[in-house]
């Protein structure tokens, strides 16, 4: 690494980076790599990546730290004082979320990505550390189970491939596809790979003679040129069989040139040269020197065919727009000069990123971003000759949200090519497009969803019927919903059961059903993905429902009743009056232990749920229609067992807190279960510990030790 850093940073402050390698081998000194190699190899190589990209002194720094505030006791503080403001938040940017609760593996992730696009929004190069973190990771995906190598092939072809494609970073993404399609389809890369080393020789004399061809034409004409050809690489083979049904014999177009020079006028000399040596394939021609691709990337393309039949593409550029196509957006790296972030323009597609997340359902997010980083684009015009990029297959409602939600909304029509046009024409590059709108328009049609491409143009009609069409949304939920239960044969009733009802809810992470209707109603939810994530939990209630017996005549005992027989069979510690034997479940938003009142609630399909007296769900045990469904209960007196319980603390914020509490429960004795915190908005923090205890008088002594902790300063019995 360092030889690296001298050869591209000669003044580089070797001290800082040495400072930095021993405090990072310090910090990770316990932990080891799957191939059982010091920890400290991992950054290493990242900062070597970074280092190649071209990036300053900080972002070497922030590489070979990358992973200290994540893995190790590091904080944000001890890494700023000793390496600097900047080190300090670009470690923090690529760190991931550790201490917060999500619904799913899609849930985090998006919030994870949140949080490294609103940082990348401030400073670029926080992605392209995780970019070289995401390359050496997989550059090492051998020593990881198969079920790890499957889950973060896919997350690198789904996040850090289009995220390297968008930021212009070929290189880097070719090897993230060509590793990760190893492990994703390994007979397909092996069959590619062994064709392509079975014809090595015959493929490297076919591209020696059009090289020499096109040398020699450019020397003769005087046009100074460094020219060179390649195979293309191993996924983008792989996608062109999938693409055209062929096999790897049938394909012909896999072989690629470029011809680098000195000026942007011998670029199109170059074009002219090759056209006269080589018959051109209509219609393959792109000039991406005066039309940039959204990434930075230019320059000219063209398909042409030599004596031999074969077919290959040709590509001009510049020595600048090559360092470019190699490196992207590190090529034009402002820090080097101290010129701060990127312009605005550069980082538009970022901004543009975070909001349509707003109103995204988790995987629907992480699906859109194919789209708007990876899919190929279509240029058109406004009418004033403003260029506009939009993914391909873009309708005229792609192109007025990318106007303005405002022009999007006020939209009547279209014209393309100054004639009127559907609003779901698909628009082809050098379309000059110009939308209709009208005051009195009356916003978006719900159908313009399923016809616009972009993301940013959905996520932007949703927004408008989440606010405007707030009791519309609800009832076209709800009438979606209702019916999709019913197709798959769920009974709607089930869902005002009150013990169900907020489990159901919490797995879709709604507050209530008004709330989820209302996301269906403006697309931020379907009705599909909806009852699939709660379909499993009702089936199992129903089940459980067939067979319990307890809401049968004998067991609507009231606490009331004063012939109430007491039952000596204690289930989980605790006798029901009147039931012989029955499931027993502890309520989880009190968890009732040992020494509090408690008192039982017949639920359809779980037995009885056992909750504390003072539990807010069990204060409206006297209406009448609740009544016959509360019955007394008791604790049994037998040997004592753990209890699980729950205690949620406030604090003032301050660094160490969290190893405090930690040491606390580990001296008094107690088993965790679940420790975690969030910081609050004015210098507070919130910290939930769920524990066993065996009685209410070992929990209140926990809670006095906890209340002892300096910042801490108040606890409440978990309500969940």
């Amino acid at each position: 690494m360092k030889a690296v850093i001298k050869n591209r940073m000669p003044g580089a402050d070797m001290e800082l980076i040495d400072k930095a390698v021993h405090y990072a081998d310090a910090k990770h000194c316990h932990q080891k790599r799957k191939d059982g190699s010091p920890y400290i190899i991992h950054p290493l190589a990242v900062a070597e990546v970074v280092c190649e990209m071209g990036l300053d002194i900080d972002a070497i720094l922030g590489a070979l730290l990358h992973d200290c505030i994540e893995d190790t006791d590091a904080s944000h503080d001890e890494i700023e004082k000793l390496f600097g403001t900047t080190v300090a938040e670009l470690v923090e940017g690529v760190t991931k979320l550790t201490r917060a609760n999500f619904s799913s593996t899609e849930q985090a992730q998006m919030e994870n990505l949140r949080k490294m696009f609103m940082a990348m929004s401030k400073d670029i190069r926080v992605v392209l550390i995780k970019i070289a973190d995401r390359l050496h990771n997989m550059r090492t995906m051998q020593y990881q189970s198969p079920e790890k190598q499957i889950k973060k092939c896919r997350e690198t072809m789904d996040i850090y491939a289009p995220l390297a494609h968008r930021l212009g970073m070929q290189k880097i993404k070719w090897e993230l596809e060509d590793t990760s399609l190893r492990y994703l389809a390994p007979k397909e890369y092996d069959s590619i790979t062994a064709h392509l080393d079975a014809h090595k020789e015959e493929d490297e004399t076919f591209m020696n003679t059009i090289q020499d061809a096109i040398t020699d034409r450019l020397t003769r004409a005087g046009i100074h040129n460094t020219s060179y050809g390649r195979i293309k690489h191993v996924y983008s083979i792989y996608r062109k069989m999938q693409s055209q049904g062929k096999t790897m014999d049938e394909l012909y177009d896999i072989y690629a040139f470029r011809v680098i020079v000195d000026t942007i006028p011998d670029c199109y000399n170059v074009l002219g040269h090759v056209h006269d040596l080589f018959n051109l394939v209509p219609g393959r021609f792109k000039d991406y020197i005066s039309t940039p691709k959204p990434n930075m990337y230019q320059s000219l393309h063209t398909t042409v065919i030599g004596k031999q039949g074969i077919p290959f593409e040709v590509q001009i550029r510049t020595w600048d727009m090559h360092e470019t196509a190699e490196y992207g957006i590190a090529a034009h790296w402002k820090y080097k000069q101290g010129a701060g972030s990127g312009s605005e323009k550069d980082f538009e597609w970022v901004r543009r990123l975070l909001e349509n997340q707003q109103d995204s359902d988790a995987d629907e997010y992480i699906q859109s971003l194919k789209i708007d980083m990876f899919d190929d684009e279509v240029f058109v015009f406004t009418p004033k000759g403003r260029i506009v990029s939009l993914p391909s297959g873009s309708t005229p409602i792609d192109f007025a949200y990318a106007i303005h939600s405002g022009v999007g909304n006020s939209m009547i029509g279209a014209k393309v090519n100054n004639r009127i046009a559907g609003i779901d024409v698909k628009l082809k590059n050098g379309d000059i497009v110009e939308v209709l709108t009208s005051k009195s328009a009356k916003g978006p049609s719900r159908d313009w969803l399923s016809i616009c491409k972009s993301n940013q143009a959905r996520t932007k009609i949703k927004q408008w019927f989440k606010k405007e069409k707030r009791e519309e949304n609800v009832l076209h939920g709800r009438s979606s919903f209702e019916a999709e239960m019913k197709r798959v044969g769920l009974p709607l009733g089930i869902l005002v059961d009150p013990e169900l009802s907020p489990q159901l809810l919490r797995k879709l992470a709604f507050d209530s059903w008004e709330d989820m209707y209302a996301a269906i109603g403006y697309g931020g939810l379907t009705a599909v993905k909806a009852v699939g994530r709660i379909r499993d939990d009702i089936n199992k209630a129903l089940k459980l429902q067939q067979n319990d017996k307890l809401l049968l005549g004998p067991l609507r005992t009231t606490p009331d009743d004063p012939n109430a027989k007491r039952n000596r069979h204690a289930v989980n510690g605790v006798i029901v009056e009147d039931i012989d034997s029955c499931m027993i479940k502890f309520a989880k938003c009190c968890t009732p232990v040992p020494g509090d009142g408690i008192i039982g609630f017949i639920t359809k399909g779980f037995g009885v749920s056992v909750h504390r007296m003072d539990c807010p769900n069990a204060q409206n045990r006297s209406e009448p229609h609740q009544a016959a469904r509360w019955v007394r209960v008791r604790w049994a007196n037998q040997e004592e067992q753990p209890f699980e319980t729950t205690l949620e603390l406030d604090c003032l914020t301050r660094d160490g807190l969290l190893l405090d509490v930690a040491t606390v429960m580990t001296t008094a004795r107690v088993r965790v279960k679940e420790l975690n915190g969030r910081d609050l908005p004015g210098g507070r923090s919130t910290f939930t510990v769920r524990f066993e205890v065996k009685n209410v008088a070992e929990l209140e002594s926990v809670r006095t030790k906890l209340l002892n902790i300096r910042d801490v300063v108040g606890s409440r019995r978990g309500q969940n």
